[in-house]
């Protein structure tokens, strides 16, 4: 069992930047990738930025040279730095990871970007 709490959430104006953090508890010592997903107003979640243990990562292209993912492994902890923030990054954030192939989700932090 893993635990996922997200916050840093909040409203922001265009161009301006925010930071989410995501810290896990439970069985910690299991856990490999762990991603950032976001769902929007009538739209599908879709996968924002992963990071594995080792620190490989991955971005969607909407987001890529804009957002920075990091894990702190001694903290438990994994970041997601966003700059440059435009509207349509406006969503509910997840953080998430998969455990013997049992998806685990935080309950989600508000980013609300205005223009």
């Amino acid at each position: 069992q893993v635990q996922l709490v997200e916050s840093g959430g909040g409203l922001v104006q265009a161009g301006g930047s925010l930071r989410l953090s995501c810290a896990a508890s439970g069985s910690i010592f299991r856990i490999n990738t762990l991603g950032w997903y976001r769902q929007a107003p009538g739209k599908q979640r879709e996968l924002v930025a992963a990071i594995s243990r080792s620190g490989t990562t991955n971005y969607a292209d909407s987001v890529k040279g804009r957002f920075t993912i990091s894990r702190d492994n001694a903290k438990n902890t994994v970041y997601l730095q966003m700059n440059s923030l435009k509207p349509e990054d406006t969503a509910v954030y997840y953080c998430n990871t998969n455990l013997a192939l049992v998806d685990y989700w935080g309950k989600g932090t508000l980013v609300t970007v205005s223009s």
